[in-house]
C-alpha cells in the first residue's frame, strides 16, 4: 500500500494566505478533503492543485464560496463533455474512413 503524504492545514492557509474557515467550507461543499492526523487537520498532497486552484478563485478573482461550487461544477462538466467530443470524434472518423 502507498503511503499517502500530508500538508498541515495550518502551514497551507499560513502560505497561502487563506483561513482554515475558508478550507473547511470548501470541504463542506465536497470540493476539498481534509484529514485529521493526530488531532490535526491535513490536506492530502495530491489535493494540492485542487486546493491552490480553490485559493485563486478566492483570491485573485475574489468569486465567494458558493462562486467556487459552482464554477467548479461547470468546469468538471466541460472537461467530461470535451473527453465525450473527442470520443466521438474519433468514432466517427473510424465510420468515416474505414480504411485507414
Amino acid at each position: 500500500m502507498k503511503k499517502q503524504e500530508f500538508i498541515l492545514l495550518e502551514v497551507f492557509c499560513k502560505h497561502y494566505n487563506v483561513t482554515p474557515a475558508f478550507i473547511n467550507s470548501m470541504r463542506e461543499f465536497g470540493l476539498i478533503d481534509i484529514r485529521l492526523i493526530n488531532k490535526t487537520e491535513c490536506i492530502p498532497v495530491n489535493q494540492l492543485s485542487d486546493a491552490e486552484k480553490l485559493v485563486r478563485l478566492y483570491n485573485d478573482l475574489e468569486i465567494n464560496t458558493e462562486g467556487i461550487d459552482v464554477v467548479i461544477q461547470l468546469l468538471d462538466r466541460i472537461s467530461k463533455m470535451h473527453h465525450e467530443i473527442t470520443a466521438l470524434r474519433h468514432k466517427l472518423d473510424f465510420y468515416e474512413n474505414p480504411h485507414q
